[in-house]
């Protein structure tokens, strides 16, 4: 049997970012740095503090653990801040790895301990575009290729031209807000419709976040220009006169750190007074990491997103393009990570020994915990009982009092709806609305309870289809474990391999010719097919066990019916490479970034006698895998949250 190593948990500030974070013995921890500056000025709302968690190298038989991507259920997160001591006690009552199928490894290498995401640029991710091509971050010059085509008013003076340098010197600090006036006013003198339109152009173009009106004082016309909606600088879409041999879509790389892809688009489009669903991407990215990837706006000029960088915080656009398509999600090749692991207790020999086997044969393609929501009620509860079209338990789950601390308002709002059943009532215990349970008792509110089928429709489609995605997601880890329990990491009689979109089931002569990084498994659903074998009968006993009948996965509502689908249950890395570096300042960033390279800045440099070690290592995963799976099996991690928080209070008491 292979040894599990238990990590034990220092609880910070906010819910775990970054659950691998490990250490061998409490007296070798290197200092930790609450937040870090990088690129652009950082709001310091933004800065937060890592999370440790250490970890006893006890040697176990027996069942190892799981991480996975930053995926978040809905619900559980409304406004507000929890303390580390609410955390830990709600942790008590959540998941563990056991609970959710994660029980095996593939490698028998000794593992070891380090500290996962210390500092947000430990975790870099680059993205791999159609064409296979990892996605960098360095060029932020204009396209020269395109030359804006203008209507009728060229004879005109430039937009460049109708501005002081005083002037635009003043809208400048207008738009960073470091003016303090409200507004900057313009005075036209040589007062023609077309040269306040031009001088209007100019600013919007110019300074992106800030919208011009036109006022007449004593005479005299000026062009006011102002933030249309304080800081957020809202307002409707500009028509912009758009060359008919230019491409729709601006396509650009958005470089971000310690921001979510959402977040950063959001930004965007204020500045750029357009609404998010402009913009077009392959796929969203952790927060706390430094990540890079292509994005796509409609008919936005390579100018204007190229003005935005002497205002963004946290946020670079460049490498600009156009094209005459948008992106689409999933179109991407997969993602390309750097990882720094710091303070690693392994020695060299243990560390090339994981590292090659990584690289040799893989890991488990576990779901991992994160997708399982992080409270006393697993997701998966709540999934299962959609499919079972039993609504009224799918309420009860989502508002009921739970165990564990948690929000006060949230234990207000359930303990309401526990004692009255009236959503308006429990509504009215939330100071946001937004989260699931508001949602939800909003749209019990709206619809009635005999209704629910509706009011749960106001909850956002993806936060809905998570829940029944958190089920099937069980179900493979489950069986993808008792697959590897079975037969090991040899192609078996009844096994099914992909043969275009097709599967097939594998003969006894097939299976000895098949290699275990062909095979895959089933997502329960009612467009896929079952191994054979014993395991693949599995299937059918596991879900009658959850009252499901395995062939009529077709829901009455539509959105709810699961198709299925197939996933590899062993994933090998590609590009992997790994060095150990030493260093002293535990505050330095040991990666180089795009940024970074496109500033001059110099590489980081490595003492060889330095007090602390660490693991930097790379490596290249297809989409929907999971990074930290690929870590959890070089370190030999426990990372579900709830044994890690007892471990911690074992540790402590």
């Amino acid at each position: 049997m292979l040894n599990a190593v238990y990590p034990l948990l220092t609880i910070a500030r906010r819910n775990v970012c970054c659950v691998c974070a490990v250490m061998a013995e409490a007296e070798q921890s290197a200092p930790l740095n609450t937040g870090e500056k990088r690129c652009c000025q950082e709001n310091e709302d933004e800065e937060t503090p890592s999370k440790k968690i250490r970890v006893d190298n006890e040697e176990k038989n027996g069942c190892p653990p799981q991480q996975g991507k930053d995926e978040e259920v809905g619900g559980e997160e409304c406004d507000g801040e929890e303390d580390g001591d609410t955390f830990a006690e709600m942790m008590k009552h959540g998941l563990t790895e056991l609970d959710v199928g994660i029980l095996k490894y593939v490698s028998d290498h000794k593992g070891f301990s380090g500290i996962l995401k210390e500092r947000y640029s430990d975790f870099v991710v680059h993205e791999i575009n159609r064409q296979g091509k990892i996605v960098h971050l360095d060029d932020l010059s204009i396209p020269a290729d395109i030359v804006e085509e203008v209507p009728e008013v060229s004879q005109l003076p430039q937009e460049s031209d109708v501005l002081t340098e005083e002037q635009k010197k003043q809208l400048e600090q207008l738009q960073l807000f470091k003016n303090k006036e409200s507004d900057v006013s313009i005075e036209v003198k040589d007062d023609t419709k077309e040269k306040r339109t031009l001088v209007h152009k100019a600013i919007k173009t110019q300074f992106p976040g800030l919208e011009t009106k036109t006022e007449e004082r004593d005479g005299c016309r000026f062009i006011v220009a102002y933030h249309a909606a304080g800081k957020k600088a809202l307002a409707a879409p500009r028509k912009h006169f758009w060359p008919k041999n230019r491409g729709s879509f601006c396509h650009f790389v958005l470089y971000k750190e310690n921001k979510d892809t959402m977040d950063a688009i959001n930004v965007l489009s204020k500045f750029l007074r357009v609404r998010p669903n402009m913009f077009s991407y392959m796929g969203t990215k952790d927060k706390r990491a430094i990540t890079v990837q292509e994005i796509a706006v409609l008919k936005i000029t390579a100018e204007r997103l190229a003005h935005l960088n002497k205002c963004l915080m946290n946020l670079k656009v460049g490498n600009f393009c156009y094209k005459n398509y948008p992106l689409k999600l999933g179109e991407l090749q997969g993602n390309h990570f750097t990882v720094v692991i710091r303070n690693i207790s392994g020695t060299d020999e243990q560390v090339n020994e994981a590292l090659k086997s990584l690289r040799q044969t893989g890991f488990i393609n576990y779901y991992g915990m994160q997708r399982f929501g992080t409270t006393a009620v697993p997701t998966q509860q709540v999934g299962r009982a959609i499919l079972k079209n039993d609504w009224n338990e799918v309420v009860d789950l989502i508002l009921k009092p739970r165990p564990g601390a948690e929000k006060e308002f949230l234990v207000r709002c359930r303990e309401e709806w526990a004692k009255t059943q009236d959503p308006e009532a429990a509504l009215r215990k939330l100071p946001n609305k937004r989260c699931v349970e508001g949602q939800l008792l909003r749209g019990l509110s709206m619809y009635g309870k005999k209704n629910i089928v509706t009011a749960f429709g106001l909850i956002p489609r993806n936060n809905r289809l998570m829940y029944i995605h958190s089920y099937q997601s069980v179900v493979w880890n489950t069986m993808v474990s008792r697959r590897i329990e079975a037969f090991g990491l040899k192609a078996a009689e009844g096994d099914l391999v992909l043969r275009g979109t097709t599967a097939h089931i594998l003969t006894a002569e097939e299976a000895e010719n098949c290699s275990i990084h062909d095979i895959v498994m089933p997502l329960p659903g009612y467009d896929v097919i079952y191994p054979s074998h014993h395991v693949g009968k599995g299937y059918r006993e596991l879900l009658s066990a959850d009252s499901l009948d395995i062939d009529n996965m077709r829901h009455k509502v539509k959105d709810y019916s699961l198709a299925g689908a197939y996933r590899r249950i062993i994933i090998r890395p590609t590009d992997v490479s790994w060095e150990v570096i030493q260093y002293d300042d535990p505050r330095i960033s040991l990666v180089h970034s795009d940024f970074e390279k496109l500033e001059n800045k110099p590489a980081p440099v490595f003492n060889k006698e330095g007090k602390y070690r660490a693991l930097r290592m790379e490596f290249s995963l297809p989409p929907s895998t999971y990074a930290t799976m690929a870590i959890r099996e070089v370190l030999k991690l426990d990372t579900s949250i709830k044994k890690q928080t007892q471990l911690n209070t074992t540790w402590f008491n």
